[in-house]
């Protein structure tokens, strides 16, 4: 595996700097769990989580795409598609207001990442699965 590791690397330090904004303004509002009813934190704490639910699936995806020998271009394809995603998705849920419009486009290029690795892998995968007969 050569690629996803690069992707997986960026991506954690997205993670860590989202988890590093909750953490600030946790500190900053003396909020030590949930949100405290502080819309901000609220608002940085779904960024992150959201980032956690669609990421680690994502970076499997890429990795079973490496494993089976798919297409280099396919794994950074989707390793792009997710990085601008989330990147762009967590600018705009960040701002307050939000900017409704950056928050469609990044979810729009993560569930393209997914929907490209799926059918990589279903591409990769049926063939062998189903065999010849």
């Amino acid at each position: 595996m050569i690629y996803t590791p690069v992707y997986a690397g960026m991506l954690t330090l997205m993670f860590v700097f989202l988890s590093l904004r909750v953490i600030a303004l946790r500190h900053e509002a003396r909020v030590g769990f949930g949100d405290g009813g502080n819309r901000r934190l609220l608002r940085r704490l779904r960024v992150h989580a959201n980032f956690a639910e669609y990421v680690p699936l994502c970076l499997l995806l890429m990795a079973l795409i490496e494993i089976q020998a798919g297409p280099a271009w396919i794994v950074h394809l989707t390793g792009l598609l997710l990085l601008a995603g989330r990147s762009i998705h967590a600018y705009g849920v960040n701002r307050e207001p939000e900017v409704g419009k950056l928050r469609v486009i990044g979810m729009a290029l993560t569930f393209t990442a997914l929907i490209v690795a799926a059918l990589a892998n279903l591409a990769l995968g049926l063939p062998v699965a189903v065999g010849p007969g």
